[in-house]
């Protein structure tokens, strides 16, 4: 494909589209790659996946193989659920709850997302779904973003409880966090802070990209 072999020069765009809930969602080929952009940041591919496979990689791939039911709120274009399945190997069963249906067609359409048999994509807001689930999961991947902003109910005690109330033992959240200035510094070193030592092991991985900081949290008791 002509695109493609020009991506390695510059990047070629070849979707645009407005979304209701994302302003503008953009698919790109970068040095051979598609990748899925908003107005501001990367969504799918490209450095998004590189973030989010280093989490799962110091969670451990073996560990996530003896998983049997992940939960990820925030899909995108679905980079971390491709990782989990082509390199993980996993072969449970994926929960992917997305609020913009326009992310989840563009992500059929250019990234085959539909194609993956043990994936089921719910449109839904993150935190209704996570307040009327009555499953338990082995890892919850939280990874929602509104082009550069991150709702403020991610860090509110009440959610984080109740994201770890159905977490089963031994569980773990992947919780990828954006940090543009100091005050959310403090937002994220805040939210580590409400999380129950007694009950939970909760770590923040050194940045591999300067604005991302990933917070894993395994549940212990």
């Amino acid at each position: 494909m002509i695109q493609k072999i020009f991506s390695y020069l510059i990047p070629v765009k070849i979707f645009k589209k407005k979304s209701s809930r994302s302003k503008m969602i953009e698919v790109t080929w970068v040095n051979g790659q598609l990748v899925l952009d908003s107005e501001n940041t990367n969504y799918s591919y490209g450095s998004l996946q590189r973030i989010l496979r280093y989490g799962l990689r110091n969670i451990g791939f073996e560990t996530i193989q003896e998983m049997n039911h992940i939960l990820v709120l925030g899909v995108a274009g679905g980079s971390v659920i491709k990782t989990l399945v082509d390199e993980v190997e996993f072969k449970g069963k994926i929960t992917g709850v997305e609020i913009d249906a326009d992310i989840i067609q563009i992500a059929d359409q250019y990234f085959n997302l539909s194609q993956i048999k043990q994936l089921e994509i719910v449109i839904d807001d993150a935190f209704e779904f996570v307040l009327k689930t009555k499953n338990r999961y082995d890892l919850i991947i939280i990874d929602i973003f509104e082009d550069t902003n991150m709702p403020n109910f991610l860090f509110e005690r009440f959610f984080s409880e109740k994201i770890c109330s159905i977490l089963k033992k031994q569980g773990f959240v992947l919780f990828n966090t954006m940090i543009l200035d100091e005050k959310h510094n403090a937002r994220n070193r805040k939210y580590v802070s409400e999380i129950d030592p007694e009950l939970y092991t909760t770590k923040m991985l050194p940045r591999i990209e300067h604005h991302n900081e990933l917070i894993i949290i395994e549940k212990v008791a």
